[in-house]
């Protein structure tokens, strides 16, 4: 048996790979930064060793998997290269992996890791499922039926698989320091769909995506009444949303989710249409009303009267839809957007969209431009964008005591950098 050694395990893909691996009865391990991410957690409790990177981490009988964050001149990337072991990127790794199972790819721009994680939750309630969620959750099971993961059209990465369906929530312009232009992006997708063997669930309020041209058939969802899974009635409750759904103009059944907003009723109307191509029962589906949400997605927390949410929204389209489900569970609580932009060519090229999209709240903070492993710096700073949104402030790491007088507030701290520790400040001063 070989071992398993992840090169940037703490990455959320890889966590969750890892922990896939591990379930099926794997020997795993990994490398990484020396800094706490949220995706350790998951490792720790399952006992997967990681280590500081090192050259010595590697091993003449070890399979290497590198997360893509990583170049090739990486020390351990180099190491493994020298001894000859076995070698993937993680991409590829998993492309081949999943052929073992009936595979779901859930792919998008947008609402990818909640469209996974709501699939997941309601596959697992009748079936033993592998699942792997870009928020770093994994789960592995010797008897899968189904494989369920998400698939990223970054680098078209994506294109190392071959599933047997693939859910296409949206396709929209985002990754601008590797796509040039939407038709790009387009294209991308557009080769993805000629690697789907069996079938595609699509959002058919999607311009781009009515635009693909598949040989396996196209199943469409949304709200306008020429998709195949319509979405009515839709009311919000103390709950979450209730809607009903039509099956091509017949009406099929009534379903509810713990979520509010229209991105939210898109996802699980994919999860639906997957479901009934695949003959589960509407019984079965009911189990959405159960879904407890993934991680960095409309995360709460209450402390007082401030309801605190974490999120991941990192793109104007996304900070839109997590406003706009803010507003709908809270409607008589301010807004309070506290962003910290993820990457200088995204925020420089959707500059005037992100001014737009954060003057929905009624309270605007921002924090300093997050970088990435894949580009430092930038000609840009904060200031650009502070500039375009009125009355907005900049919020420093050291100084988040101001936020204290929105009393009876909804907090929503967006970014796919590290806003978290913003957060952390924040909750430190109103715990102590």
């Amino acid at each position: 048996m070989t071992t398993y050694h992840f090169i940037g395990i703490k990455g959320t893909g890889m966590s969750a790979l890892a922990q896939i691996l591990h379930d099926s009865g794997e020997n795993v391990q990994g490398s990484d930064v020396e800094k706490r991410f949220f995706t350790q957690e998951a490792l720790e409790e399952k006992k997967i060793p990681i280590f500081p990177f090192a050259e010595s981490n590697i091993k003449e009988n070890y399979t290497v998997i590198a997360g893509n964050a990583f170049s090739d001149n990486h020390l351990e990337i180099k190491e493994a290269r020298r001894l000859g072991v076995t070698f993937y990127r993680y991409h590829e790794f998993l492309g081949e992996w999943l052929k073992q199972y009936t595979s779901i790819a859930v792919t998008g721009a947008h609402g990818k890791t909640s469209t996974t994680g709501l699939l997941s939750h309601v596959l697992s309630s009748s079936f033993p499922i592998s699942y792997l969620i870009g928020d770093g959750t994994g789960k592995g099971h010797v008897d899968s039926k189904y494989f369920v993961f998400e698939a990223c059209e970054y680098r078209r990465h994506f294109l190392s698989y071959e599933p047997d369906y693939a859910i296409m929530t949206n396709i929209d312009f985002d990754h601008p320091d590797y796509f040039t232009s939407i038709d790009d992006v387009f294209s991308a997708f557009q080769s993805m769909v000629e690697r789907v063997k069996k079938g595609i669930i699509a959002c058919g309020d999607d311009e781009q995506l009515q635009r693909i041209q598949a040989k396996v058939p196209v199943v469409y969802y949304g709200f306008t009444d020429t998709n195949d899974f319509q979405a009515q009635n839709v009311m919000e409750t103390e709950n979450g949303t209730t809607f009903d759904v039509f099956v091509r103009n017949t009406f099929y059944e009534t379903f509810s989710i713990p979520m509010y907003g229209n991105h939210n009723v898109l996802n699980a109307l994919a999860v639906i249409a997957i479901c009934h191509y695949e003959g589960i029962n509407a019984e079965c589906m009911k189990h959405l009303a159960s879904f407890g949400g993934v991680k960095r997605r409309f995360t709460e927390k209450r402390i007082g009267n401030q309801i605190l949410i974490d999120d991941y929204a990192h793109h104007p389209k996304e900070i839109n839809a997590t406003i706009d489900s803010a507003r709908k569970k809270y409607p008589n609580k301010s807004i309070v957007a506290i962003f910290q932009p993820h990457t200088f060519t995204r925020t420089k090229t959707f500059l005037q969209e992100f001014a737009d999209s954060l003057s929905q709240a009624d309270h605007v903070y921002l924090c300093d431009i997050f970088g990435s492993a894949r580009e430092e710096s930038g000609q840009l700073t904060i200031h650009d964008l502070q500039k375009l949104v009125d009355n907005s402030s900049l919020l420093e790491l050291t100084d988040t005591k101001g936020l204290q007088k929105f009393a009876d507030s909804v907090l929503i701290f967006m970014g796919a950098g590290d806003i978290q520790k913003f957060q952390e400040a924040y909750e430190k001063i109103l715990t102590t």
